[in-house]
């Protein structure tokens, strides 16, 4: 590998697995080098709990991913889940009663006004998301750019996490010797890589069904609405498995993988699965539609509270490209069929698109956030000089 190739590489810190991917940028081009993938028991509900089994988790799957590309990156651009939120913020920019042209430099600094808000002692901002502007009054401006004006607003959505966590991450990543070029929000990223810019304009949802929790990021209009975590995920799936089955967590996500649907009718009533017996005398049945009927309800939750943030932000029926789900938990069975029911509009699984030579072997939703993330970062290489997300505003509105 040549010293002057640029590597774009992305690091996904699943709560199940660590993620890696190896990208090269070539004449604007991203081309896939090679992956890496590693168990990781360092999370609870979300949180990081073992820092230490992070990092080797992380040094597992980069020295794969290494093996694979044939590249040593000294880097990464990282993506964050669990502790993620997002507001609303307006920032007002007044030049006076003499109209004159936009500048760029005027549209940068009302969006840093907008991001000065209030936050909490253990928060800090992960992202700004510039939504659009208002030029004397007129709403709805995309870029303003050139236009006659004396007062800019800027209007934007701040991306923010739990400081201690992301500290926490980040040394985490440190600790396997590598740097972190900038942290973004997982549901970004992932939409990022498997929605079109074009699909964004026109609504669309992605749902990041991680581990231990769910990512929320909702487009319109090619402006990002809403960002948030909704602290459910594909191990609830699993653990009410077990939970009611009277079986092991192993046990049942075998269960999960092999039976599993999202949807009950599609299962025969007379359907059994065979289940081992609690004082080790062989096997026991059980009904494979009562299986089928327990992940049902746990993916209508998911999307309920999904549904009640679309709500919120007024998006119901501007969702015309639907809802795209990613992240393991986007691999249960039929659970599109249960985001369309629930969330009334077409929904699909979203997988990596614009990578050259991305293997058919990860052409799922598990490996869409680390295949965006990459891209993610290879395109802030060749737009610019990245900076941390807190103190770069330009560098974090990547479309």
């Amino acid at each position: 590998m040549s010293g002057k190739t640029k590597l774009a590489v992305g690091l996904d810190l699943g709560s199940s697995a660590s993620r890696v991917v190896i990208c090269a940028l070539e004449d604007f081009t991203t081309r896939f080098l090679g992956y890496g993938e590693a168990p990781v028991q360092a999370w609870n509900k979300g949180r990081l709990g073992d820092l230490e089994a992070l990092s080797a988790s992380i040094r597992s799957a980069l020295e794969e991913a290494e093996k694979r590309a044939q590249a040593s990156p000294e880097s990464a651009l990282i993506g964050l889940g669990g502790c993620v939120s997002g507001m609303n913020s307006r920032g007002v920019y007044e030049f006076g009663r003499r109209r004159r042209a936009i500048e760029p430099e005027d549209l940068t600094c009302a969006v840093e006004l907008a991001a000065r808000v209030q936050l909490d002692e253990d928060r800090e901002i992960l992202q700004i998301c510039p939504q659009d502007f208002t030029l004397d009054g007129r709403a709805g401006y995309r870029n303003p750019k050139g236009i006659m004006g004396a007062r800019l607003e800027a209007n934007v959505l701040v991306v923010t996490v739990s400081l201690h966590e992301h500290q926490a991450i980040v040394s985490a990543v440190h600790g396997a010797h590598l740097a972190v070029e900038e942290s973004v929000f997982e549901a970004i990223a992932a939409g990022y890589a498997a929605v079109l810019p074009e699909d964004r304009a026109r609504g669309a949802a992605i749902v990041d069904m991680g581990a231990q929790s769910t990512q929320l990021a909702i487009y319109d209009g090619d402006s990002l609405v809403l960002a948030t975590s909704i602290p459910i995920g594909g191990d609830h799936f699993t653990r009410d498995l077990a939970r009611l089955f009277k079986v092991n967590y192993d046990f049942a996500e075998a269960l999960k993988r092999q039976f599993g649907s999202a949807v009950t009718d599609s299962v025969p009533e007379t359907a059994l699965v065979e289940l081992p017996s609690g004082d080790g005398r062989g096997v026991r049945e059980a009904s494979r539609r009562q299986l089928n009927e327990i992940l049902e309800a746990r993916a209508e939750q998911i999307f309920e509270h999904v549904y009640k943030e679309v709500l919120r932000v007024g998006m119901e029926e501007a969702l015309l490209e639907g809802v795209v789900l990613t992240g393991g938990g986007a691999l249960l069975p039929e659970i599109c069929d249960v985001a369309e029911r629930i969330m009334h509009c077409p929904a699909r699984k979203g997988l990596a698109l614009g990578i050259e030579g991305w293997p058919s072997e990860l052409d799922n939703p598990a490996w869409t956030t680390a295949g965006g993330l990459a891209m993610y970062s290879g395109r802030l290489k060749l737009k610019r000089d990245w900076k941390r997300a807190s103190t770069s505003i330009a560098g974090s509105a990547v479309k």
